[in-house]
């Protein structure tokens, strides 16, 4: 049992490693929501900004790690990387990369309806209804990994 001695606190289960097959479920569904943005068109770095974006609402330091890592990988610039937070305030996204941040945001955040209709409109000017539903579904499943490893308290180890 994971009882704390005085003036420790007790780790944090790593859930991913505690129940392998929920886990091992939920990286299955990643990889089909990768495939279902690459057949919709989306490009690598566009899945990463909104893997960032909403790990950024979420402040999830692990996949914020991850995710930095495979944007850069993927092409991403560390200017836009750098001025992410505040997207709405620069001319560096492109129409259809500042719909589906829009999007993303919005279904991180589902309890303003106001906000969901308007990431909605936005995105119907910029995405086809296949790229939507795969920002929509890479929204979903990050905000998922987030959870994971926010409650397990995943490391964030500096690079060697």
């Amino acid at each position: 049992m994971n009882q704390p001695t005085a003036g420790t606190t007790p780790r944090r289960i790593f859930i991913d490693k505690q129940s392998p097959k929920a886990y091992h479920a939920l990286v299955q569904t990643s990889e089909a929501v990768r495939a279902v943005a690459a057949d919709a068109g989306l490009d690598r770095t566009l899945v990463e900004l909104v893997n960032l974006r909403v790990s950024q609402i979420n402040g999830c330091a692990y996949c914020l790690h991850v995710h930095t890592r495979a944007a850069l990988r993927a092409g991403e610039t560390t200017q836009r990387l750098g001025v992410l937070p505040a997207w709405r305030d620069t001319e560096l996204f492109s129409p259809m990369e500042r719909a589906a941040l829009e999007l993303a945001e919005a279904t991180t955040e589902p309890a303003d309806a106001a906000a969901q209709e308007s990431a909605c409109t936005a995105a119907r000017a910029a995405l086809t209804e296949d790229q939507i539903s795969a920002v929509i579904w890479v929204a979903i499943t990050i905000n998922a990994f987030n959870r994971v490893s926010i409650l397990s308290k995943h490391p964030v180890r500096a690079d060697s």
